[in-house]
């Protein structure tokens, strides 16, 4: 082997172990991320289930609100209905 062929091989040699290291030094850090990205998305997946059970709560609590108040007021219930009908109506009419 020549002079020039091992100088050319050991310049070969480093760059493909600087390489190496660079790549694994990348996997570490995208390991790191994606970990995190992971932790951040199970955090928000439980707090989006949370928040639509709530919201679900909340909606079963007010119709059952509203269905009282009409059983106990139905007159009354047929008023306002007959009026936020007539008022949107009116609204739906102007320009």
């Amino acid at each position: 082997m020549t002079k020039q062929t091992s100088s050319d091989h050991s310049t070969t040699d480093r760059l493909s172990e600087s390489a190496h290291e660079s790549v694994d030094h990348i996997a570490k850090t995208a390991g790191k991320a994606e970990e995190r990205i992971r932790h951040e998305a199970a955090y928000a997946q439980a707090h989006v289930k949370e928040a639509g059970q709530k919201t679900k709560e909340r909606t079963e609590d007010t119709l059952q609100s509203i269905s009282g108040f009409v059983r106990e007021n139905p007159l009354m219930s047929v008023g306002l209905a007959f009026a936020a009908g007539s008022l949107l109506s009116a609204l739906k009419r102007k320009p």
